[in-house]
């Protein structure tokens, strides 16, 4: 095996690995940021979603509510109150002010 094909296993290996090491806030941001309407306001999101995480990053518990809102998150529903709060953009009414 080539040192160039060796080079490119353990790259590949190393992104399969350490891939998914960014935080479950993380993963959220950047899942906001794929609602963005085009690719400028995306990138522009993306950066300000790693120079905030790397200023501020998120503790366990953040992590954990953000770990539970990526799965029901979704850029269809974001314009919709019902939408902001499963993406963590909104709260809830508490049930005394309904």
């Amino acid at each position: 095996m080539s040192v160039k094909a060796v080079s490119f296993a353990v790259v590949l290996v190393s992104l399969a690995l350490f891939g998914s090491c960014k935080s479950s806030c993380r993963q959220l941001s950047e899942k906001l940021c794929d609602c963005a309407t085009n690719s400028n306001d995306k990138n522009n999101c993306l950066s300000l979603a790693s120079s905030k995480e790397a200023t501020n990053p998120p503790n366990d518990g953040h992590n954990a509510y953000c770990e539970s809102l990526l799965p029901q998150c979704d850029c269809r529903l974001i314009e919709t109150t019902p939408g902001k709060i499963r993406c963590g953009l909104a709260y809830p009414l508490p049930a005394a002010a309904q």
